[in-house]
């Protein structure tokens, strides 16, 4: 199928040869992308100009680091949750909610400069949240990259009083502008060249949307594809359940070791992904247990307390298991 590909997208291809800075030329890859059409005829294509866009924000990244304006950030806690969306929707102040973590917040647009990273306590564990800058800020575009590819959850922020479908319209696509799509779209699009990650909208400003029409219409547009919450940061409303199913999405499960005779500790439980079983619990404690365990003995899952199981038992959350060896 040929690509058939308009004029406009050759004036675009003109500016990325003669740009000269990599803002300049990402830029230019992204309306070259978002010009040419959406066919089979151009999945090719497409998927070369998101690999040129992703190599040139690498390219960024590394030259920004050595002038330290490159940021990493390192995963701590049970998973780490990204906040992404336009300027003025609550990120800061959610992040603020949601952790001990005070970034500055105020009135105007992109008060956020950097990522401002807390940790948000749920039950026993900690689970990082980073608060990115705005993702329409080509700016951040070198910090915010390698975070966004790699976050366990991208929550999508947005402001319900404020036309959020065309905020979650305009941060998905400045994400696919980075190569970055949700891991549940549909099953038709081409993810040649794009990486795929787990996302959950986050309405925030919950308090103005009286009338529940910025959640409808969100769940109108979006609703297959996404779950959804609709919470206020500023009067703290639903934020209790905001942390419940921000915790489910991670997909994780915590296990708890006993030693024999001795009673279990619940405030340190190992975290392991949704799935695991006896013998990745046992590598967890000690490389050499993975080898060495005979056996396990299981309270929670099990059909009755106490019942000795295999290596290869399914965990499930807060099961608490004693290891023979």
């Amino acid at each position: 199928m040929p690509a058939n590909l308009p004029p406009q997208y050759f004036e675009a291809e003109r500016r990325f040869r003669n740009a000269s800075t990599p803002e300049e030329k990402i830029q230019a890859l992204e309306s070259m992308l978002s010009i040419m059409p959406k066919h089979k005829g151009t999945d090719h294509l497409q998927a070369d100009l998101r690999r040129k866009i992703a190599h040139i924000t690498e390219e960024a990244e590394k030259k920004a680091a050595t002038s330290r304006k490159s940021f990493y950030i390192r995963k701590e806690g049970a998973g780490q949750i990204a906040l992404v969306g336009l300027p003025n929707t609550g990120k800061s102040l959610i992040l603020a909610s949601l952790t001990n973590v005070h970034p500055e917040i105020a009135d105007y647009q992109f008060t956020t400069k950097s990522p401002n990273v807390g940790m948000m306590p749920f039950e026993n564990i900690q689970i990082q949240i980073v608060d990115l800058p705005a993702v329409n800020m080509y700016e951040s575009r070198i910090w915010s990259n390698s975070i966004l590819r790699n976050a366990d959850l991208l929550a999508i922020v947005v402001d319900l009083s404020n036309n959020p479908v065309e905020q979650a319209d305009i941060t998905l696509k400045e994400l696919e502008n980075m190569a970055i799509v949700p891991e549940n779209r549909n099953a038709e699009d081409s993810t040649i060249g794009l990486r795929t990650r787990k996302m959950f909208i986050i309405g925030n400003m919950g308090d103005l949307d009286l009338d529940d029409a910025g959640v409808k219409s969100l769940q109108s547009k979006y609703g297959r594809l996404f779950d959804s919450i609709k919470v206020s940061a500023d009067s703290k409303e639903n934020l209790e359940e905001l942390k419940r199913q921000l915790f489910a999405y991670l997909d994780i499960i915590r296990i708890h070791t006993k030693s024999p005779g001795v009673k279990v500790d619940l405030t340190d439980p190992i975290v392991l992904k949704k799935g695991a079983t006896v013998k990745d619990a046992a590598e967890s404690v000690h490389k050499d247990f993975k080898s060495k365990l005979r056996y396990a003995v299981l309270w929670g899952s099990s059909k009755f307390d106490g019942q000795r199981v295999g290596q290869d038992h399914i965990l499930r959350d807060n099961d608490v298991i004693e290891l023979h060896i």
